[in-house]
């Protein structure tokens, strides 16, 4: 377990790396810069417009075929620009993907999980087709891996939407409960491993990155899936073993399907299982990883985004673009912020800012269970309880802003200087 949380944090790494050069490019191209204020206006318009007159929402935004919040104004939007900036701020500071808070975020906000999901997929895709980087990674990818894997996560996407579909229009409770349950665990996880990271960390006195460490596994679960003659075989890692290594597409488009499928129901990209599956369990060397993973987070979130909620019209634009606008803004100031700050107060907010995720959404659960009849409740005690985990997550998101901002802003002539 200790190890596969290792490799989550390269992973998680590797994708704040991708997610701050895509940044950049957007920022120091006008005509970038240019397009995406052209594709934001009309949205932004449009749900300002809806918002005066909820009465004309179309079925699709407003009726039961999809979910946007209740009443569309523009402090929502101004929302959901804060919480593309606490996103940015935690990539660009903290070195590690900060997306895993953005739908908890959107939900706590009023969204519907599902719409939340889908938001936050397009909002992966926007970024990259706008100011990817891949180009510069494509020495690091093996085209025989890349094809295997992104058949098998277009599988999985369809997998991961056709539940979510299933499960909102069973009950939008549900979907919303089943959304929460899934983040409750996977960030109850990485919260308890990152806060005693921290502490042990601390109590040596040491200092250190954002992230672990992790390394390529040459052996046990890697080497008996590379003996398996089962074709087609796939050679990867030709530059760094002599004939390189193989092993069967199978395998590798398994691992696809997983991440596609987690993908599609977290509203990820799935750069954190990518890293772990690729090393710990196929046996790929993280050179190659790095690019093939760029690379698969574009095409999972594009296909997922597309495929499973756009044509469904569960995707908010409006939320969509302010979040972009959002991060583009957090990540530049939370990377210059970085050089002037201690590695160990970072990874103390990493913990927190994942365990506040975790008590956000782990709070929400028992009123939507009260809400299904699975528990005996008090209505006026899951909303409270709801209200307590909402409280907690800004509130840690907003002292996190505060206090990189401030950083920034204190120290602006150090950086200056530098």
């Amino acid at each position: 377990m200790r190890k596969i949380y290792e490799l989550m944090c390269m992973a998680s790494a590797a994708h704040a790396r991708w997610d701050y050069e895509t940044s950049m490019n957007i920022l120091k191209s006008r005509k970038r810069l240019l397009i995406l204020l052209l594709v934001a206006l009309p949205a932004i318009l449009f749900s300002v417009a809806m918002a005066a007159d909820p009465g004309t929402l179309p079925q699709i935004l407003g009726g039961k075929k999809a979910y946007s919040p209740a009443f569309y104004t523009p402090e929502i939007f101004l929302v959901s620009i804060f919480i593309g900036v606490a996103a940015g701020l935690i990539t660009g500071c903290i070195g590690a993907g900060g997306g895993f808070i953005i739908t908890p975020a959107l939900m706590s906000a009023g969204i519907k999980g599902i719409l939340a999901v889908g938001t936050d997929l397009f909002h992966i895709f926007a970024k990259a087709i706008m100011g990817t980087t891949v180009h510069k990674k494509l020495g690091n990818v093996s085209v025989g891996l890349a094809v295997a894997f992104l058949a098998g996560s277009i599988v999985g996407v369809v997998g991961g939407g056709f539940i979510n579909h299933y499960l909102y229009n069973l009950n939008p409770v549900l979907s919303d409960t089943f959304i929460s349950l899934v983040y409750v665990v996977l960030l109850g996880f990485l919260g308890i491993y990152a806060l005693l990271d921290f502490l042990k960390l601390r109590k040596a006195g040491g200092d250190g990155d954002a992230h672990g460490g992790g390394g390529d596994s040459g052996k046990g679960l890697p080497a008996r899936l590379q003996a398996s003659k089962i074709p087609p075989l796939l050679t990867f890692d030709e530059d760094l073993v002599p004939g390189g290594k193989k092993i069967p597409a199978l395998y590798v488009a398994i691992c696809g399907a997983i991440v596609g499928f987690v993908a599609a129901i977290m509203g990820v990209g799935g750069g954190f299982l990518t890293f772990p599956m690729f090393v710990y369990i196929l046996g790929v060397s993280s050179f190659t990883t790095v690019g093939t993973d760029i690379l698969q987070i574009i095409f999972t979130a594009g296909f997922a985004a597309i495929s499973q909620y756009a044509i469904y019209g569960f995707i908010f634009y409006t939320l969509a673009m302010g979040m972009l606008l959002g991060s583009l803004l957090g990540i530049q100031v939370g990377a210059l912020t970085t050089k002037l700050v201690k590695g160990i107060y970072i990874r103390g907010f990493y913990a927190v800012a994942i365990l506040a995720g975790f008590a956000n959404r782990l709070f929400a659960l028992p009123g939507k269970l009260a809400e299904m009849k699975f528990i005996v409740l008090e209505k006026s005690t899951g909303i409270l309880l709801t209200q307590i985990g909402n409280w907690v997550f800004f509130i840690v998101v907003a002292i996190f802003g505060i206090w990189v901002v401030g950083t920034f802003i204190m120290k602006i002539g150090q950086l200056r200087e530098a």
